[in-house]
């Protein structure tokens, strides 16, 4: 068996207000760590809401890191989702926890597309 990814949903507390509620900043977090786990950046998206929040997506050649921030809270919502072995999401969660100044961090790691030995040869013959 065979997994084509790794996916983790994170729950950030306790962040920092100025930072969840800085689309720039935020973006720069982001970026940084996509490239502290090792991907390949290739494009961003970041939207600043009205009174404050911030969603946003950075796609890397290995898949995505997305965002949305409820500064009020304290809280951000992060789903690191990578393909292939040689990114970690695990360190682009922490990077984040650590930037966003957190409290806490709670994640939990789904294993995605687990293809069998029989799917892969299937593919192998399309």
């Amino acid at each position: 068996m065979k997994q084509l990814g790794r996916h983790v949903l994170a729950e950030i507390y306790g962040c920092s207000f100025n930072t969840l509620n800085n689309a720039k900043k935020v973006e720069r977090i982001m970026v940084n760590a996509a490239l502290e786990s090792g991907a390949e950046v290739r494009e961003c998206v970041f939207h600043k809401f009205s009174p404050q929040g911030i969603s946003g997506v950075v796609v890397i050649s290995e898949s995505h890191l997305a965002i949305h921030t409820w500064p009020e809270f304290g809280y951000a919502a992060v789903d690191v989702f990578t393909c292939g072995d040689n990114v970690n999401p695990w360190e682009a969660c922490n990077y984040l926890s650590e930037h966003f100044e957190a409290k806490e961090l709670n994640a939990n790691e789904s294993k995605r597309g687990i293809i069998s030995n029989t799917q892969q040869e299937n593919v192998v013959n399309l």
